[in-house]
């Protein structure tokens, strides 16, 4: 179980695993191993996730998707298989908890009448200092 927040858990039978030869450290060993771990979850389908989550997943994340709507991630930062399958569920978790909180709604406020009249006293004086500049000319 992929434990997100308290209302979000995921179970591992919804990510599908491919493993392939790492580009990344390694050695000689990184020509022999399949370390590199390609995770594939579909959130569209996923029973898993709250709607308002999954909406607010899929419009930030919206260039991660495939055309199926599967979110692909990948990681080869580790040598060995397990990190990496770990990395790709933390990269999720990560997301996630990204989109897990729903923003807060704007209330739209009015400027206060002390903040109006200092915007006023400092026309009047930017302007009274500017018409003081201006030379007598008769």
């Amino acid at each position: 179980m992929l434990d997100v927040a308290p209302h979000i858990q995921i179970p591992l039978e919804e990510f599908t695993f491919t493993y392939a030869r790492s580009s990344g450290p390694g050695g000689q060993n990184v020509n022999k191993v399949n370390s590199k771990a390609v995770m594939r979850w579909n959130p569209t389908t996923s029973p898993s996730l709250p709607e308002g989550v999954r909406a607010r997943f899929l419009t930030q994340y919206a260039s991660r998707l495939t055309n199926d709507g599967e979110l692909v991630m990948t990681s080869e930062r580790h040598r060995d298989q397990p990190s990496n399958i770990e990395d790709c569920y933390e990269k999720v978790r990560e997301m996630l908890l990204a989109v897990a909180k729903a923003p807060k709604k704007r209330r739209p406020t009015k400027p206060s009448k002390a903040s109006k009249q200092r915007r006023l006293d400092s026309k009047k004086r930017d302007s009274n200092k500017k018409q003081n500049r201006r030379g007598w000319s008769e």
